[in-house]
């Protein structure tokens, strides 16, 4: 084949694939001979030209001797084919650049905002089942009769609905949940058979409690709708899901970083080198520590009293033999044998030298009998076990419980045992690094699914040993009237009410599992879009947030296109609150490890029960882990894992199973479990350096002839996790391909095993709205994505019907002029959060210093930044005990009952509600003004004659006496009633809610930030006439001081303005994606001139402005153009606070504290030290007493004690008494001293 296609030349341009030719007619005449006609439809796909041509361009290496494949696309560009694409994202591709089409169908398999989604539909499908039909759980039988049993037989979760009056059972919407403050749940079924009388009984469907359902989950009505479906639910259709509605709240439950189960971890702690191993099983979780102290091998567990020598135990398990404790360790360095020395003689010091005499001595160890008795092992037929036996029950099943022991073979425990004691010796003589704790390979991740699997088998159990207890309760009576029905005493509120409470409060307090954590759910942000994408992704550290400490907070590594690098919070939360990246992917636990074992044995993996230890630790032999234990000894390891990679990108194992050799610890772990962090790379051929990834897979993906898990299955790309990255080497860019190529493929340090899919992948979902963050310094992009989540816009498409607490919409959202491909994937285009705004780098009138901007007058009258913040404001009339209940009143009617008739005040608050007490919508609502004009009874406990339901909620009973109980509306600005609901929720309550509408313009001192972390509040507000203006008349939006620029180092900000300015005229948006420029995922700053070129306009940007105020032209050039700003939900009328007098705290007399409770304006210790500095004390006395707690007592000069009024108690006389000024702080002080028998006495001088 030759080097240039026969007729056209396929060329691989940031607008996609386009063949270029001369000659049209001839090539179509040609095509029309050769290629059969194509059976898709053609619009968007005409330029595919044939398989030899598709597999010329693939086959093309890419370090050609005279041009790169990509020198010759700037040779062939056109003019105006400057910078992104303009196809769209499901368009076919023109070479491997443009893999980053692949996005699309990733998040389709595997997406970013899925993985809750997918975990708790993994929990209702399968865990669910399993927990029910554990051997622990899955029947109850009774001591009181033999015969009696109930034995669950299916489980299952059904649709989700409400119940109503007289317990009809209705399906419910979310939406539906949401306003009426009840919970989205569904009912969870069980068939059961079981005993009533003497006769076996199957009952099906019957309900053992409700689950909170996850939104977009399987068992959710919102699965799978289209657009106009959920726009008759009044749904969002770009809502992400993946969280719960609990009491009418959106709550999330966060992922939960913990460190790896069933996994050595070595760390040095204050005593010297330790290995720590939880261990985690169905049935038991428990922590085991090997470790040294004093020169001797320890083994430390909580059910032991105190820490066992290592050798005893091994002599427990049945290695009776030194020398085969010896071998177990290993020879190989010398000096582990002179290691071992002193645990050796520790048997012998003790006098233990068998089994069983081992045994007894760590019987006698074990710390709480109790304990041991209440677990699966302490009775076998009502026999109390003997010391040994009870340690031998303890080594089997609670000391490294995830070792399985059959039969009490502790062959492979003693195994394990061995081996961790030898990495714990090669550790303390320094032949071997300590494990990092903060190395993300290390973690795991726990999702929703997991978390509500802890918490449903815990509550399960509970149920089961109620129902037990009510069993018992009535098969101990020996004459019973009729027949024991145990299905009659299940009580469903023992989950249902679990559930909730653990979701609502986010306590997990699961005593079984030792899990005491609270915070796991939280409230679902609802400020903006983005910030309701992030907290889907969000990672919630353990650790605590008060320690200073720096390993877990930094970037690691490891972290590299797993989690987000910019997207933390500032402050004590920073580096422990994490993200997840763009691609990023959660494994769930393998059902069956069976099969990778099998095909492990297969590939010549040798037993470890069959090997000694000499054989284990020998030089050529390398220990296979599968999930942290021991499965063999391989002599060829480098085989065995690519064997194991090439059946698993055949589809023959597991997709996300990881093979990962550690040649420093001689091994190869295999790891099948959940809750690791991978992520997709392209497969880099071996033979000849170039990618797998093909221009036909990408088109077949894009008529769907393909799907991801067909290039899965085939080895084109596959998931990778963070201990398989270590065996990889992987390209970021073609061009590194292309380098490695060129300097040959026999270089070992170049030779590529993977390509990224694209650079900008590393960062997350919110990360994806900066432009050009690889331009910015690092903290700017942590602060865009902490202001990004507060940027008004448009909250969801449903926005409007919704009735959250506090809801912010700018009136006038727009998509921004430049983007990235992350905002086409979430759909920011339809979603948008902030404006587009034509600024001037200028400074101006000295308003602007200290990042504030000065804001355009006219612009501001034309929308720019106009917001309506709703708020709901809600009571409710409940029925109580005795009958009574709350009513609702019209306004009064008689003004001249009112002092200044309808001008009084008190009328006048009257005047928004209608006659049922209710506000009208589109009344003004003043500060004072009655929303609801509710009333109370003043007894809810004292049986009423005639209180009865039969009464109106008017009416009322003239027995009842009421007392006010109105919902005022308090607020500095007036608002306007938006929206009036009026329902019930479960409890049968009536709701009655209000929103309450503001429109908003920008003013002085509100906050606005561009997407480059430069926030910066509203210095001053210009007139347009004021303002500098263009050639065109136009004036900027907004004017940014230049000194904004030089110490932020915010040069993506530059490129912004550049490439969008170049976009307004070319009429398109541009594109910003991170690292894209190379890939046409970026317009670059070159085709941005040009374009601005074209349309007659500086190359830089600048512009010649003229002044405003004398018309003459300014001395500099302005840099000018388009910004996407955001305005930030902080503004100043919602924190401008001043007072005079006004409430106080009773126990102290001070003001009270705050802006919502009309607090004081607090003058803290600094300030104090300032005025003490100058010498100002008649305004530290003013402020600290007088306009705080002044208090006038009464002191005795003689004995110096507080008194009463001209009268001493203490000396019985009323003559030497004096009257003082204090702040009633220090009075009360005095006084809590007396109460603790310290008595300070005043000595008082006259100064006067």
């Amino acid at each position: 084949m030759t080097d240039e296609p026969r007729w056209g030349q396929v060329r691989a341009s940031p607008s996609g694939a386009c063949l270029t030719t001369t000659r049209g007619e001839e090539w179509h005449q040609w095509r029309k001979d050769h290629f059969e006609p194509l059976q898709f439809p053609k619009e968007g796909f005409e330029h595919i030209y044939g398989q030899d041509v598709i597999e010329q361009v693939d086959s093309r290496p890419l370090g050609h001797s005279k041009k790169g494949l990509y020198e010759e696309e700037e040779e062939k560009k056109d003019g105006r084919d400057y910078g992104s694409t303009k196809t769209p994202d499901d368009a076919p591709v023109g070479s491997v650049q443009d893999k980053w089409r692949l996005l699309p169908y990733f998040l389709q398999l595997r997406s970013l905002l899925r993985q809750h989604v997918d975990s708790f539909d993994y929990f209702v499908e399968t865990e669910m089942q399993q927990i029910v039909k554990s051997a622990s759980a899955r029947e109850i039988r009774s001591e009181h009769d033999p015969k009696f049993y109930l034995r669950y037989e299916a489980c299952w979760v059904g649709e989700p609905s409400i119940e109503e009056d007289s317990y009809t059972m209705k399906s419910i919407t979310p939406f539906e949940c949401r306003l009426r403050d009840c919970t989205y749940s569904a009912p969870i079924y069980v068939n059961v058979r079981y005993i009533r009388g003497r006769q076996p009984v199957v009952k099906r469907n019957v309900m053992i409690g409700r689950i909170p359902i996850m939104l977009r989950s399987k068992k959710c009505l919102l699965r799978d709708q289209t657009h106009d479906a959920l726009a008759a639910m009044k749904e969002c259709p770009y809502d992400p899901g993946g969280y719960f509605i609990v009491k009418g709240v959106e709550k999330v439950i966060l992922i939960q970083e913990q460190l790896s189960k069933n996994r050595v971890i070595l760390e040095q702690d204050a005593k010297g080198v330790c290995a720590s191993i939880t261990s985690s099983t169905r049935e038991r979780k428990s922590k085991a520590y090997i470790l040294i102290k004093h020169g001797k091998v320890y083994l430390k567990n909580n059910t032991l009293g105190e820490d066992i020598p290592i050798v005893i135990v091994l002599k427990a398990m049945g290695v009776e033999s030194d020398v085969e404790i010896v071998q177990l360790v290993g020879c190989d360095p010398p000096q582990l044998v002179h290691a071992m020395a002193l645990s050796l003689e520790e048997p012998h010091r003790y006098g233990i030298q068998t089994q069983q005499q081992a045994l007894a001595y760590m019987g006698a160890k074990i710390r709480s009998r109790s304990a041991a008795a209440g677990s699966t092992f302490a009775r076998a037929g009502g026999k109390t076990l003997s010391p040994a036996e009870e340690a031998r029950e303890v080594l089997a099943n609670v000391v490294l419980s995830h070792v399985p022991v059959v039969h009490f073979d502790f062959r492979a425990k003693a195994m394990f045992i061995g081996h961790i004691v030898r990495r714990v010796l090669l550790v303390h003589l320094g032949k071997m690094p300590l494990d990092d704790k903060d190395y993300y390979g290390n973690k795991r991740l726990e999702l929703a699914g997991n978390l509500l699997s802890l918490l449903f088998e815990d509550l399960f159990k509970i149920f089961n040993k109620e129902l037990k207890r009510q069993a018992d309760l009535v098969l101990s009576k020996p004459n019973r009237a009729e027949a024991f029905d145990v299905v009659k005493t299940i009580r469903p509120d023992t989950i249902t009410n679990g559930m909730i409470n653990a979701i609502s409060t986010g306590n997990w307090v699961l005593k079984r599992f030792r899990m005491d954590r609270a915070g796991v759910t939280q409230v679902l942000s609802r400020l903006s879009y983005m910030s309701a994408l992030g907290m889907m992704t969000r990672i919630n550290s353990q650790f605590e947030k008060t320690r200073k400490v720096s390993g877990p907070r930094s970037l690691q590594p490891s972290q590299w296109g797993m989690l987000c690098p910019a997207d933390t919070p500032e402050g004590e939360a920073c580096g422990l609150v994490k993200n997840l990246a763009l691609l990023s992917h959660i494994t769930t636990d393998e059902d069956d490890t069976n099969p990778i074992e099998r095909l492990c044995r297969d590939l010549g993996v040798e037993d470890v029960r069959r090997m000694s230890g000499n054989e284990l630790n020998s030089k050529d032999a390398f220990l296979v882990f599968l999930n942290g234990l021991i499965l063999g000894i391989h002599l060829r390891p480098l085989q065995l894992v690519e064997d194991l990679r090439k059946m698993r990108r055949r589809g023959l194992a597991g997709e996300f199973v990881s093979v990962y050799l550690h040649e420093e610890q001689r091994a190869v772990h295999i790891a099948t479990d959940g809750g690791r962090v991978c992520r997709p790379l392209i497969i880099v051929d071996h033979d000849t350096g170039l990618p797998r990834l093909k221009q036909a897979h990408v088109e077949a993906l894009a008529m769907g002839a393909m799907d991801i898990k067909a290039l899965l299955r085939q080895g084109v790309v596959e998931y990778v996790d963070c201990n398989e990255e270590n065996n990889t080497l992987i390209a970021v860019t073609e061009n590194d391909l292309e380098v490695a190529i060129n300097q040959g493929l026999e270089n070992r340090r170049m030779r590529y095993t993977h390509l990224e899919i694209d650079p900008f992948t590393i960062l997350g979902v919110v990360g994806g709205i900066i432009p050009y963050p690889h331009h910015n310094q690092s903290p700017r992009n942590t602060y865009t994505v902490a202001m990004a989540k507060q940027a008004m816009g448009c909250v969801a498409m449903n926005q409007y019907v919704r009735m959250d607490g506090l809801l912010y919409s700018l009136v006038y959202p727009q998509k921004p002029m430049v983007k990235s491909r992350t905002l086409d994937l979430v759909d920011f285009d339809n979603i948008p959060g902030g404006q587009n705004a034509c600024i001037a780098v200028m400074s101006y009138s000295g308003y602007d210093i200290e990042d504030a901007i000065i804001l355009n007058k006219s612009s501001i009258d034309r929308g720019f930044g106009r917001c309506m913040v709703l708020k709901k404001h809600q009571t409710s009339v409940r029925r109580y005990a005795n009958g009574t209940r709350d009513r609702t009143r019209g306004p009064p009617t008689d003004a001249s009952a009112f002092a200044d008739g309808d001008q009084d005040k008190r009328f006048m608050k009257y005047q928004a509600i209608d006659l049922d007490g209710i506000c009208k919508v589109g009344e003004p609502m003043d500060n004072g003004f009655i929303m609801v004009n509710k009333e109370s009874p003043t007894d809810t406990t004292t049986n009423i004659v005639g209180a009865d339901i039969g009464f109106g909620m008017a009416t009322g009973n003239p027995n009842v006496q009421y007392k006010p109980s109105a919902m005022p509306y308090r607020g500095p600005a007036p608002s306007y009633v938006d929206k009036v609901l009026i329902t019930s929720n479960a409890n049968e309550q009536f709701l009655i809610k209000v929103m309450l509408r503001q429109v908003r313009r920008p003013e002085i001192g509100d906050k606005f930030a561009s997407r480059h972390g430069q926030k910066g509040v509203c210095g001053l507000i210009v007139p347009e006439e004021d303002l500098p203006f263009n050639d065109h008349g136009h004036c900027p939006d907004l004017i940014m001081n230049p000194h904004g620029f030089p110490s932020r180092m915010t040069v993506g900000k530059l490129l912004e303005l550049l490439v969008g300015k170049a976009g307004v005229y070319e009429g398109r948006q541009a594109y910003s994606s991170a690292f894209g420029e190379e890939h046409g995922s970026a317009d670059t700053d070159v085709s941005a001139s040009e374009a601005l070129l074209r349309n007659g306009l500086n190359y830089t940007g600048k512009d010649i402005l003229y002044s405003g105020t004398n018309g003459e032209p300014l001395d500099a050039y302005i840099f000018s153009g388009p910004v996407f700003y955001q305005k930030l939900k902080h503004m100043v009328l919602d924190k401008a606070h001043a007072r005079a007098r006004g409430p106080r705290a009773v126990l102290t007399r001070q003001p009270t504290e705050g802006r919502s409770r009309d607090g004081g304006l607090r003058l803290g210790e600094m300030e104090r030290d300032c005025l003490i500095a100058y010498g100002a004390s008649n305004l530290i006395m003013e402020r600290l007493m007088h306009s705080s707690d002044a208090f006038s007592a009464t002191v005795c000069l003689t004995c110096g004690l507080l008194q009463y009024e001209n009268w001493c108690q203490y000396c019985r006389s009323g003559e030497n008494v004096a009257d003082i000024r204090l702040p009633y702080a220090c009075k009360l002080l005095f006084q809590e001293l007396q109460s603790m028998n310290v008595l300070p006495r005043l000595r008082l001088q006259d100064h006067c």
